[in-house]
């Protein structure tokens, strides 16, 4: 069904069977749209006046077809076309980081109150799953003296609706909200593209970098009819309180999203995205949350909006979000959504691997090391190397990420090889990709979607230090071996979920001797001794 050709009769046919609304109430809504010369309601028939637009019922549709008449134009957020992006799911797999990418891509700038909406799509195909999608921003915790006890968690509680072509009612009976339109596919370069009207609601906008000024910025600010603000940029896009935007980043806005977009696009440049052009067109959302200071989920990264503004005063300012704590905090909260799993995210890596990224990111950003202000590098080596003992048997995070730096700091030095990390990131996604078995194969064993992963940390380990020597053209045994990344035995911990690592002498004499035939050469200094520049 092409754009502009949708009927009113055909409309009723699909949608009359998906909500509850009585039949009565559906036919006294198509009745009132028969004024429009269009099935999206966009202009109204040429003999339509007054008097006919007097006698519509609905309030919403009356208001509009008094604004056609005077000549004015449906606004662009209310009426507007989406076009499909690629599953969050399926990003995760292509480039091995999990499902963290934003579920809220297509921002209506549409806020809708609490009540009945009418929602009117074209352009959908019948086997296409579009939902229209209301999140609860403003969600707080029922004591909000201890908001970390909240019994439905810290996630996004939101209501979703199926859209079908013709009149969708939206009923939101507990909450309304900003919404946004749920458009997702593994091949959205052919899917065709969906244009909604939204006949009811209030027109918040939302701020994109590449259309909008600074002036634009403090108008949204200035005319928000809803306490949160969309804004979005080339690798992010944030949901934040209007109240703290205009306190922190009034006038200011295109240099905020910039400073994010930048520190989202240095992690990718750290993970080979932008050497081996794959940069995603998908953003990481940024949202405000009323349950716990800063972290992560399925769903981005949260911060708190409390009354103190202490989270936000650091997150929404663009020259503090770019500085010491709160450029550590948003890089380790993204290091988590792009951790390599599980070719560099295994059992005890839960807090080190995201710190490569937030070592990397904050230093680029002319910020001094956290680990060398911290002492981790002596304390690694007194700690680790000097007790001959495994770097996943120190307790402190710290301390385990300092080999993963050291090489970072050779290489992009005296190791003259700068894209270490994007040339192993690239490999680890390739073996990945290369040992995941076809969906059909998977179906066929399992009987569902999914594979059984290797969850022994050490073989991820032990495949960790082969590669890096094979991306290095470095012999890097002794290094590892300094570290205890070859220690033989049995360990069982907890890092966001149990693991038993086993590591056996062949095992170990497989890898050294796979290594020991690349015919490598040893590093020009020991990697160990390395420490960041005061």
């Amino acid at each position: 069904m092409k754009k502009g050709l949708l009927t009113i009769a055909s409309a009723i046919l699909l949608t009359s069977s998906v909500f509850s609304q009585s039949a009565d109430d559906l036919h006294a809504v198509y009745s009132d749209l028969t004024i429009f010369s269009d099935g999206l309601a966009s202009s109204l028939k040429k003999e339509v006046g007054k008097k006919q637009i007097n006698q519509i019922k609905n309030e919403e549709i009356k208001a509009l077809a008094f604004d056609l008449l005077r000549g004015e134009k449906v606004n662009d957020y209310k009426y507007s076309t989406y076009r499909a992006l690629l599953s969050p799911k399926t990003l995760g797999q292509e480039l091995s980081i999990g499902d963290g990418y934003s579920k809220y891509e297509n921002i209506t700038g549409v806020y809708l109150p609490i009540g009945q909406h009418i929602v009117i799509a074209d352009g959908i195909e019948e086997d296409k799953d579009i939902h229209l999608v209301i999140p609860n921003w403003m969600r707080k915790a029922p004591n909000p003296d201890d908001p970390t006890k909240d019994p439905k968690g810290w996630g996004i509680e939101k209501k979703e609706f199926k859209l079908r072509n013709g009149v969708n009612i939206i009923d939101l009976k507990e909450f309304g909200s900003l919404a946004y339109v749920n458009y997702f596919s593994d091949s959205p370069e052919n899917e065709k593209p969906v244009t909604i009207h939204f006949l009811s609601g209030q027109v918040n906008g939302y701020f994109d970098i590449d259309k909008h000024s600074d002036q634009d910025w403090n108008s949204f600010i200035d005319k928000a009819v809803f306490p949160i603000l969309d804004a979005k940029g080339k690798h992010i896009q944030i949901a934040y309180p209007v109240e703290s935007l205009k306190k922190y980043a009034y006038g200011r806005g295109k240099e905020l999203i910039s400073n994010y977009d930048s520190l989202v696009y240095r992690q990718h440049r750290l993970m080979g995205l932008v050497k081996y052009n794959k940069v995603p067109k998908n953003r990481i959302l940024a949202r405000v949350n009323y349950n716990y200071y800063m972290f992560r989920d399925r769903d981005g990264v949260a911060y708190m909006g409390d009354k103190k503004g202490y989270a936000m005063k650091m997150v929404a300012d663009p020259s503090s979000v770019i500085k010491g704590d709160p450029c550590w905090g948003f890089s380790h909260e993204v290091g988590h959504v792009h951790q390599t799993s599980p070719m560099l995210s295994w059992g005890g890596l839960g807090e080190v691997s995201n710190n490569i990224y937030s070592l990397y990111v904050m230093r680029s950003f002319g910020n001094e090391s956290r680990i060398l202000d911290q002492d981790n590098f002596k304390l690694a080596r007194t700690n680790i190397i000097d007790k001959k003992i495994s770097y996943l048997e120190d307790p402190d995070v710290f301390n385990r990420l300092v080999p993963f730096w050291q090489l970072q700091l050779y290489f992009e030095g005296i190791g003259e090889n700068p894209d270490f990390y994007p040339d192993l990131f690239e490999r680890l996604r390739n073996q990945n990709s290369n040992n995941r078995p076809s969906r059909q194969k998977i179906r066929e064993k399992w009987g569902r979607e999914g594979a059984v992963i290797e969850r022994n940390p050490a073989v991820h380990q032990l495949n960790f230090v082969k590669t890096a020597c094979e991306v290095s053209k470095t012999d890097l045994t002794d290094f590892f071996d300094q570290y205890g990344f070859f220690h033989v035995g049995e360990m069982e911990y907890d890092d966001y979920g149990n693991y038993k690592y086993t590591m056996t002498q062949e095992m170990v004499d497989e890898c050294k001797k796979a290594i020991k035939a690349m015919s490598l050469s040893k590093p020009k200094i020991d990697i160990s001794t390395l420490v960041d520049k005061i």
